[in-house]
């Protein structure tokens, strides 16, 4: 447990000791195979230990550092003002001949503050023919986490191997009693690798007791509604895909992320806090620098250069690549992890190059 004293801010505490716990935080809030599979994952298991919690506590680490570290604060304002396309979640696409289509960048969270849709964006959704989201499978959670499931070797250990083999005595015994506070016993997952533990560590009890109610995220609501509504539904990648572009990562990564995410517990809650305000205020721009900011681990830069390669990059280039084809014809809705938009080889600059005019819809 971490004790704030008086004379250290949370902020100083928190930096050095995140790491990659960050980068799988991220993970877990824009990766749709993970809500899917954690969702499942808690229907096999006994829950209400997790149901219990409804509360979404945590503090915003940037307001924080307005007071604490003004010199970092104003660094990660200026590195984030950067990044282009930064600002804004919603976003208009044109082409000369074609109706407009709309770009909405999403969280794969079911908290309520990042389930209402921006002004302008349920009307766009409305009026689509056709609706674009990362993966058509999340509208049958089951059927998705069964094909998921059906490829042993991503999810669990087939060689004896135990979670705890990996762990120190401590750590195991803080992964225990995570797990228990969640209602889940260690015994009956330690063969799972620690990208499937991950998920269940990763997020606030809040989030978890929304996911083990089987609350949506907005994506997945999103694609229910457009095959209730007979619109076309395009995925642009299987969850497998998802999770394999995880599992491809580095096992030291990983358990790093881990025991990291463990020894922090409930401060993980400030993260997602500080993560979700950013995105309400349109600065998706800034969540990744604010990440590097605070962590100041050795291989952090070795760490975020494979994660966003990976994890972002290159599947930035499916999602655009993917998308063109629909866009081509206009009158789209579509919607992708928010953190996919922003940057030089982010879906908006790619689908720039090829050949379409993106304008964010509500100034920042």
């Amino acid at each position: 447990m971490i004790v704030i004293s008086k004379p250290q801010s949370l902020t100083s505490l928190l930096m050095g000791r995140m790491g990659n716990a960050l980068l799988w935080l991220f993970a877990s809030m824009h990766l749709a195979a993970l809500a899917v599979l954690l969702a499942t994952l808690l229907s096999l298991t006994d829950a209400n230990a997790a149901t219990q919690e409804t509360a979404c506590p945590g503090k915003n680490l940037l307001v924080d550092m307005q007071q604490s570290d003004k010199a970092g604060y104003d660094a990660i304002v200026e590195e984030a003002a950067k990044v282009p396309n930064g600002q804004g979640t919603f976003w208009k696409i044109e082409k000369d001949g074609v109706e407009p289509s709309w770009l909405l960048g999403t969280m794969h969270l079911s908290d309520p503050r990042v389930l209402e849709m921006p002004q302008g964006a349920p009307e766009a959704f409305a009026k689509a023919t056709t609706v674009i989201v990362e993966s058509d499978e999340i509208t049958d959670e089951k059927q998705a986490a069964a094909a998921l499931l059906a490829k042993p070797e991503l999810m669990m250990f087939l060689d004896g191997t135990s979670m705890t083999d990996m762990l120190s005595k401590e750590d195991a015994a803080t992964l225990e009693r995570g797990l228990k506070e969640r209602g889940i016993p260690l015994a009956a997952v330690a063969k799972m690798k620690p990208w499937i533990l991950s998920s269940f560590v990763a997020l606030p009890a809040c989030e978890y007791a929304r996911k083990a109610s089987g609350a949506s995220f907005l994506d997945m609501k999103l694609a229910k509604d457009a095959v209730a509504q007979g619109k076309k539904l395009v995925g642009l990648e299987t969850l497998l895909e998802q999770i394999t572009a995880l599992s491809e990562l580095p096992m030291s990564f990983h358990v790093q992320s881990l025991v990291e995410m463990l020894r922090l517990g409930a401060r993980m809650d400030d993260m997602m806090t500080t993560m979700i305000d950013l995105y309400q205020d349109g600065q998706v721009g800034m969540i990744m620098p604010m990440m590097k900011h605070l962590d100041a681990s050795e291989n952090s830069d070795e760490g975020y250069a494979a994660f966003e390669q990976r994890v972002i990059d290159d599947r930035n280039h499916v999602m655009a690549k993917g998308a063109t084809p629909h866009l081509e014809k206009g009158n789209v809705f579509m919607a992708v992890g928010a953190l996919h938009l922003p940057g030089e080889v982010g879906v908006i600059e790619l689908l720039r190059k090829s050949g379409f005019t993106l304008t964010a819809v509500n100034e920042w």
